[in-house]
């Protein structure tokens, strides 16, 4: 049974929090950023212009900061302490006056504008505090993770038994993505609809197929795939908040050139991140293990981008499994391992895999691609 993140929860959270505080020498953390507020208090609520604050003293008990037109919905947090402000921009910045309602210094601030910054004075600092805290993610996080990339799956399956059909039937890029979708958000909303209130971004995706193929970010278009072609399909799925990715090259009929060659070594790709995906080595190292395959088979120059990067709240969080990030693999760590190859004019090939830091062996609960290896994922015309 998949379950909403609980009161208890969050207050262990808060606990956590302020135990880092007093390591950090803050007296308190104003959280303004929506991912953190949610990550601190479970407060999921549509972000605007008018700033949203969650403050966590030293000691003691949280408060939320919110416009009024916001009051009734904080209200229904398990958090006692709701503080309005009528609107923004207001004669007094909604910021400033959440620093002076806090009261304390010196004050831990996670994201602000620079020129909201300068404002506030001597005694608020900024901080990364919280999103190193949410790079470790607790078994109840974890959980909600492993749900996503149940359903990202799925809707790969999708793609795999229908597909062809579509395409068959004269279908597109965006029919056979607007079918893997409608059936994945029918099977999400029977199974946790309930649970979790789904709305339209619970499941998402793209589809996109031949020389379009070479676009990293490609998006779906009114297009029939031809036969031959490699089609790409990436799919993200979010429980309850937390996010996961699945994806995979499929081939349209018979292959042609290469194409099986392809994918194999994005397959050799993928499995050398994982075994990569050890606690105690860095990121940077995971992604030089990964990619040093794709070189190895001459696809070098395809190259286009890292191999991977953090998830959890958001799609795409730190740390980044990519040059330059020299963070320590920790347990309970999320990444994406996303071979790519793209060759502009020609083709393109990704597959994504959901990965977990584990004290042992990386936990991959992404399973379509080890269940579909390369000569599964032919759409037989």
């Amino acid at each position: 049974m998949i379950r909403k993140l609980t009161e208890a929860f969050y207050r262990r959270k808060i606990e956590q929090i302020q135990a880092r505080l007093e390591a950090a020498g803050l007296n308190g953390l104003l959280l303004l950023d929506v991912s953190n507020v949610i990550y601190a208090c479970g407060f999921f609520h549509v972000p605007s212009e008018r700033p949203l604050g969650l403050f966590i003293p030293r000691q003691g008990n949280p408060a939320l900061f919110v416009p009024l037109l916001e009051q009734e919905n904080a209200a229904d947090t398990w958090i006692s302490d709701i503080r309005t402000y009528f609107e923004y921009p207001g004669e007094v910045h909604p910021v400033e006056w959440m620093v002076k309602e806090s009261g304390v210094k010196p004050l831990g601030i996670d994201s602000i504008n620079h020129d909201v910054f300068r404002r506030l004075g001597e005694g608020v600092v900024t901080t990364p505090l919280i999103e190193e805290m949410r790079w470790v993610k607790d078994a109840e996080e974890i959980e909600l993770v492993e749900a996503a990339a149940g359903y990202a799956d799925y809707c790969l399956e999708q793609v795999r038994d229908h597909a062809a059909e579509v395409i068959r039937s004269g279908g597109t890029e965006l029919d056979i993505l607007k079918m893997c979708l409608g059936a994945t958000r029918e099977k999400m909303q029977r199974e946790v609809g309930e649970i979790f209130q789904l709305r339209g971004g619970a499941i998402v995706g793209t589809v996109h197929s031949g020389p379009r193929a070479a676009l990293p970010h490609g998006s779906p278009l009114d297009r029939q795939p031809q036969p031959g072609e490699p089609l790409i399909a990436g799919i993200g799925a979010t429980v309850g908040g937390y996010h996961a990715e699945s994806g995979a090259t499929f081939v349209v009929g018979e292959p042609v050139r290469d194409v099986m060659r392809c994918l194999q070594a994005a397959s050799d790709c993928d499995a050398a991140g994982v075994a990569a995906l050890r606690a105690g080595n860095t990121c940077a190292s995971v992604n030089e293990a990964a990619l040093k395959v794709l070189k190895d088979y001459g696809l070098g120059e395809a190259i286009r981008h890292r191999i991977g990067h953090g998830m959890g709240l958001q799609g795409h969080e730190g740390p980044w499994l990519a040059p330059g990030d020299q963070t320590l693999l920790q347990p309970h760590m999320v990444f994406s391992n996303e071979p790519g190859i793209y060759r502009p004019g020609v083709d393109g090939y990704r597959t994504i895999n959901s990965m977990i830091v584990t004290d042992g062996a990386a936990r991959v609960p992404s399973r379509f691609l080890a269940e579909n290896p390369p000569e599964r994922r032919v759409l037989s015309l």
